[in-house]
């Protein structure tokens, strides 16, 4: 436990002073200032008005900014430390490979995290300043799901970074496994498959296996329960799940798909050739 306290204060330190964090900080806490500068919450859309209406657009916003900006910035963990020469002296160190590699993640989910919820907690603290009332219920959905969506692109970032030897391989990876994500979320793809007289089940099943159309789906099912922009696939979805039922499939999956890739990374960490 000690190591893993070290390495995960190691990393945070590291993240705190790197331009990037500045950067990721200064994004989310400008969409959230815009948002409101826009006059967002005075916009009411499907009875939506007020912060929930700014929660929704912003949860969307950060559907495409986060996964790429987690992806970019988390491959250089291992493989960075390994180009720049302070790999074999890190480990050198008295702390064990678990406590490393588990402490750089857990440095690093930090480092990610706390700008995302310290821009919703901006976003309330103004709501409140301003009389607006904050749909409480909603908050703490979006927080969670913002907090997983954290964790299955770190643990996807984190085995990157350990099988690739250098860092442009592993930030070419992020990208190119970014861009596969993106293929794969447009709905229509399930009209076409469902058209190519494939199982309807099936389709939204190999669909709800990208955790980016799982992000989607969930942000929208608050916004809309009946998931009719979805079209037919809505029906699909809840069928096999149910509101309810999806709304903690949304939370459960990128979850143990983060925490899982961060696991076969440490496995093939460990039994890897050292320097």
């Amino acid at each position: 436990m000690k190591s893993l306290a070290l390495s995960a204060r190691l990393d945070l330190a590291e993240s705190l002073r790197s331009r990037w964090f500045l950067i990721y900080t200064l994004v989310f806490g400008g969409i959230v200032a815009l948002l409101f500068l826009f006059g967002l919450t005075e916009s009411r859309v499907l009875g939506f008005i007020g912060l929930s209406r700014l929660l929704v657009t912003y949860i969307q916003l950060t559907m495409a900014i986060l996964p790429i900006f987690v992806l970019v910035t988390t491959v250089r963990s291992v493989a960075g430390d390994r180009e720049a020469g302070v790999y074999e002296y890190l480990l050198a160190l008295p702390v064990s490979l678990s406590g490393w590699f588990w402490g750089r993640t857990l440095g690093r989910y930090v480092a990610i995290f706390l700008p995302v919820a310290g821009a919703m907690a901006l976003a309330v603290v103004i709501a409140l300043v301003r009389g607006i009332d904050v749909p409480w219920g909603i908050f703490g959905y979006y927080t969670a799901l913002l907090a997983v969506m954290c964790a299955c692109f770190l643990g996807i970032g984190m085995l990157i970074s350990t099988l690739a030897r250098s860092t442009d391989m592993a930030q070419g990876a992020a990208f190119l496994v970014w861009l596969v994500l993106l293929l794969f979320l447009d709905l229509i793809l399930l009209g076409v498959m469902i058209q190519g007289k494939l199982d309807a089940e099936l389709a939204v099943t190999m669909a709800l296996a990208n955790p980016l159309q799982v992000f989607r789906t969930a942000a929208l099912a608050l916004f809309d329960p009946q998931l009719i922009v979805l079209g037919p696939s809505a029906f699909v979805i809840l069928d096999l799940f149910g509101v309810a039922g999806y709304k903690a499939f949304a939370l459960a999956y990128p979850l143990v798909l983060g925490v899982g890739a961060a696991t076969l990374g440490y496995w093939l960490f460990k039994r890897g050739d050292l320097p």
